[in-house]
């Protein structure tokens, strides 16, 4: 499945999660399994993820959750990314 990661959601509480608890959210295939989103984040980025939590929002798209094992990896890929 190629493109699995579609955008990174940029919200307040999606901010808010990123400063407060070190999670990064995006937007993802509808597809997707969380094995999927975990191996294509570990793939684009270099960062060790730690957990995956997945969701359909109330527009039909599915959302990713995503936490580190590092504690700064999500600061440093939302960095690299350009929403931080």
């Amino acid at each position: 499945m190629a493109g699995i990661i579609h955008y990174p959601v940029v919200s307040e509480k999606a901010m808010m999660m990123l400063e407060n608890e070190g999670k990064l959210q995006f937007i993802v295939d509808v597809r997707a399994t969380k094995e999927d989103v975990k191996k294509e984040v570990e793939k684009l980025y270099g960062f060790e993820v730690a957990s995956v939590n997945i969701m359909i929002t109330p527009k039909g798209k599915k959302k990713a959750i995503v936490s580190f094992v590092e504690a700064d990896a999500a600061h440093e890929i939302a960095s690299r990314i350009g929403i931080y």
